[in-house]
């Protein structure tokens, strides 16, 4: 991590029950943004953002349970969706706040759609990056997503999954983060370094395919819960490049909000959409917490 970064970014750790959350934070207002990471990642993944608003917010993105610096507890059942949704009310709580922005890429969308279906008083504002409202995925869940998610299936497995990924110093992981961006070049070697070293604390690698375990058969083919509609504001952005999660399984999120609702979409970005158009998320974010 460049010299730069640093000192603009704290870190420190936030007991939440019985998992204690490290965590990075710029910013000093009363306004704050919980920024949710997902898979293969840690709170790096937001290191453009954490700097950016932090002039008029206290930004803050956690190492969510099972990774890098965070608790890593040993049950599949540890990383189920309700336990991820406490985490991030209990990072609001640690902070002093009644409410918070809460935006999340990845699996931190799944989770921030989550805290708000469970926990819409905590949430001022949704954003999130890439995965839709579960409701919609299962809408139009398809034969080419399927296809497209055949990692999710592959993760089932025990102990294979983080054996082919941690061979060779994770190349696997390496390349599968260099060659899903819509453009060349867009994880330098020196951020890959950064990247290797959280695959490589003892137990992260299992813990967070866990999340996978613990909540895909379930949420994929598993009876669903009545549709609840998101209450609060929100903002869905979406990388049109995926190939994990493609377009047709995005159409109709806004559905399933019954409050203000936009939708960015980034023709030229890929999956890692805050990262591939950092400066077109960020300026989408300030525009949206703003109003």
């Amino acid at each position: 991590m460049s010299e730069a970064l640093q000192k603009k970014i704290n870190f420190d750790y936030a007991q939440i029950g019985s998992v204690r959350l490290h965590y990075a934070t710029a910013g000093n207002d009363e306004k704050l943004v919980l920024l949710l990471h997902g898979f293969p990642e840690f709170w790096y993944s937001w290191r453009h953002q954490l700097v950016d608003l932090s002039d008029e917010y206290t930004v803050v993105a956690p190492d969510m349970r099972g990774y890098n610096l965070s608790d890593k507890p040993k049950a599949v059942s540890d990383y189920e969706m309700d336990k991820l949704a406490d985490d991030v009310t209990g990072l609001i709580r640690h902070f002093g706040r009644e409410k918070a922005f809460v935006i999340g890429h990845d699996w931190g969308a799944a989770v921030a759609w989550a805290v708000a279906t469970k926990y819409p008083e905590y949430v001022k504002k949704l954003v999130t990056m890439q995965v839709p409202h579960p409701a919609a995925w299962k809408k139009n869940q398809s034969l080419k997503q399927l296809l497209s998610s055949w990692y999710m299936f592959f993760f089932q497995l025990p102990n294979i999954p983080e054996w082919l990924l941690s061979r060779n110093d994770y190349k696997g992981l390496a390349i599968g983060l260099k060659t899903s961006t819509a453009k060349k070049d867009v994880f330098t070697k020196e951020e890959i370094v950064e990247y290797k070293k959280a695959w490589s604390e003892p137990y992260a690698l299992t813990a967070s395919i866990n999340y996978y375990r613990a909540n895909i058969m379930k949420r994929m083919f598993g009876k669903q819960p009545k549709v609840e509609k998101i209450k609060v504001p929100t903002l869905f952005i979406y990388g049109e490049q995926d190939n994990a999660i493609i377009p047709q399984t995005v159409e109709g999120t806004g559905d399933f909000v019954d409050s203000d609702y936009e939708e960015l979409r980034i023709p030229e970005s890929a999956h890692w959409v805050q990262q591939e158009a950092s400066e077109k998320v960020t300026d989408a974010l300030r525009t949206f917490l703003e109003k």
